[in-house]
């Protein structure tokens, strides 16, 4: 355990993901192979959706997702307008900027974290092409009420899930709404292949589309039947045959290995979180200082947030000096209000009306690390030194 005594994250391997690892050195196969495509496989079991997409990163697969959508039939074009929500994290935004898309900022709900859901109905024009659907803190949002605002629609939607692996809403895990849904598998997540990440989806064109740009832009890695290309026969031909634009964000051996122990403990570290945060919410739900994160549905719990309410006379500079000073590591909700960050000068973007609950949270919100672990001890602490 960290010298911390509440610490952000903590590694949740053991002898099994180091015997994994030994087992590939014993391969001497590194790059991208067999293991990659069994955890592929048991991914896409676990989420009940048809393909999934092993690649170095959650960054890396929201690239290759927002790629794919401008090489699709009725694809996005540059200068679409795609809608997002004013708080998530900083590569859940880049892409749509590389790509050119007009970006349009939409609040959110203090409560939730997630969708302001009376903002993203306003903000819905004729030149939306694409919602970003971000399930904050392992919080699904309410997908009833998103789909049922975008019916009859020509919207299509990304659901940035790499916070939220486990997490359910009306009993179907998240990462399976959108017509492409992203994963991460850092350090700090529910499952750690140290860096890692997972693109998924239903559409076997996207699928297709997904394995050239994983790799180069290239053929190679095609099924021979496809949806893009008819392969040539000459295995030579297709060695270096390029048709897309693509990148190199394939994940190793090691992660794939490492993915194969880790998701075996999954349910029991969704359990073991979800107790923990069955605790949190029985010591702070009526505090009169903090907001603490509403659930929607099934949460997978990946922290704790607390934002210090209008009302309060306590201040988060102050609070996070303490917990510091007692060992407890926090951080800020994400990128807060992303619109505050100095590198929203390079975007292409509105800011729907304003965006009060998310400037809340970029001033008063921090938050607080679960774990694998029973945490009484630590939460305990927690609510201890923020009440004195």
């Amino acid at each position: 355990m960290s010298l911390n005594k509440y610490p952000l994250a903590s590694s949740t391997w053991d002898h099994n993901e180091l015997d994994a690892i030994k087992r590939v050195i014993d391969s001497d196969r590194y790059t991208m192979g067999e293991n990659v495509q069994k955890f592929e496989k048991r991914f896409s079991k676990y989420l009940k959706r048809k393909y999934s997409v092993m690649v170095s990163s959650g960054s890396a697969a929201n690239l290759i997702s927002i790629a794919s959508l401008f090489y699709c039939s009725n694809p996005l074009q540059f200068g679409d307008e795609v809608i997002v929500p004013a708080v998530s994290w900083s590569t859940t935004y880049f892409p749509l900027q590389q790509f050119g898309l007009r970006v349009k900022f939409v609040d959110i709900d203090r409560h939730t974290l997630n969708y302001d859901l009376n903002a993203l109905k306003s903000a819905i024009s004729k030149k939306t092409k694409l919602i970003v659907v971000v399930n904050l803190l392992g919080n699904p949002n309410d997908f009833d009420e998103i789909f049922n605002i975008i019916s009859g629609k020509q919207i299509k939607i990304f659901e940035d899930n790499c916070e939220s692996l486990g997490s359910e809403y009306k009993n179907k895990k998240t990462g399976t709404f959108g017509d492409v849904s992203t994963f991460s598998t850092f350090f700090s997540h529910h499952i750690s292949t140290m860096e890692g990440g997972f693109v998924t989806t239903d559409d076997e064109e996207i699928f297709h589309l997904l394995l050239s740009l994983r790799a180069h832009g290239w053929t190679r890695d095609l099924p021979k039947e496809n949806l893009l290309v008819k392969k040539n026969s000459n295995l030579f031909y297709e060695s270096f045959r390029f048709i897309l634009p693509g990148y190199n964000v394939r994940p190793l051996e090691f992660s794939g290995a490492i993915g194969l122990e880790q998701i075996k403990k999954l349910d029991k570290f969704i359990k073991i979180r979800r107790e923990n945060a069955k605790y949190f919410q029985e010591l702070f739900d009526s505090n009169e200082h903090f907001i603490i994160q509403e659930e929607i549905s099934e949460s997978s719990w990946f922290g704790f947030s607390l934002v210090i309410k209008d009302s309060s006379s306590k201040k988060r500079d102050d609070i996070v000096s303490l917990l510091k000073k007692n060992g407890i590591e926090s951080r800020p909700i994400v990128a807060g209000n992303f619109t505050k960050n100095e590198v929203i000068k390079f975007f292409n973007y509105d800011i729907h009306k304003r965006l009060v609950n998310s400037d809340l949270i970029h001033n008063n919100g921090f938050f607080v690390g679960n774990h694998h672990y029973c945490l009484k001890e630590q939460l305990n602490m927690l609510l201890e030194i923020l009440s004195n």
